[in-house]
């Protein structure tokens, strides 16, 4: 059962969503918060797996409430909400530890898929639209690049390509395929690239990749 949050200051929204993540029978709402402090001190309470958190609310905004969710003991996986006139708070958002985002308007169907992936691991980069976002925002310095380029030149030739892949966007299945390997293993390449790299997330990952200027 995967243990979900809901984090908006709308109370529609909240409502909404819960109506539409209670309606999956392998996950349960547990708890809701009104704005980032209260997500904390209910995350606190609860064991949350993953927590859908809205990028503008007052007292605490979601981009900080990430960074605090996912410094917790048990850190919950966190997907970022946004509306299409928010999409500059996406960047930081990644950077500040989440998995992935949503645009509020995402097909009922697809949030749902959305949080089975981030509860099994994986990240919301891969939508097109994920990417084309981090592309827009995200610009490098000199020094950010270099910095990363020293984290990358740590990995092997073989987790480079790995890493290549998943910057953009391409699941483990899909590794494994386009490198000719047992899914298992690019699993536990993944897991060697973020201790590596020294990031918490797929999504970490691939920013670094990015700064790097790393292609396959």
């Amino acid at each position: 059962m995967i243990r979900a949050m809901i984090v908006d200051d709308d109370a529609l929204v909240r409502l909404g969503l819960t109506d539409l993540l209670d309606s999956d029978d392998t996950i349960e709402v547990i708890a809701q918060a009104t704005d980032g402090l209260h997500a904390l001190e209910q995350a606190t309470a609860h064991r949350i797996d993953v927590a859908l958190v809205d990028v503008r609310m007052p007292h605490m905004d979601g981009i900080t409430a990430t960074k605090h969710l996912r410094s917790l003991p048990h850190p919950p996986k966190v997907i970022t909400l946004t509306t299409f006139d928010l999409d500059e708070y996406v960047y930081d958002a990644l950077s500040a530890g989440a998995d992935g985002f949503l645009l509020k308007d995402t097909d009922p169907a697809e949030i749902l898929r959305a949080v089975h992936l981030v509860a099994a691991g994986s990240a919301m980069l891969h939508p097109t639209a994920a990417r084309r976002l981090i592309d827009r925002y995200h610009h490098t310095s000199r020094p950010r690049a270099i910095q990363a380029q020293a984290r990358i030149d740590a990995l092997t030739p073989r987790e480079r390509d790995v890493l290549a892949l998943l910057a953009q966007g391409d699941t483990n299945a899909d590794i494994a395929k386009h490198l000719g390997m047992q899914e298992s293993t690019v699993k536990s390449h993944v897991s060697r690239i973020l201790t590596t790299l020294v990031v918490t997330n797929r999504v970490q990952a691939a920013i670094v990749a990015r700064d790097a200027g790393l292609t396959l």
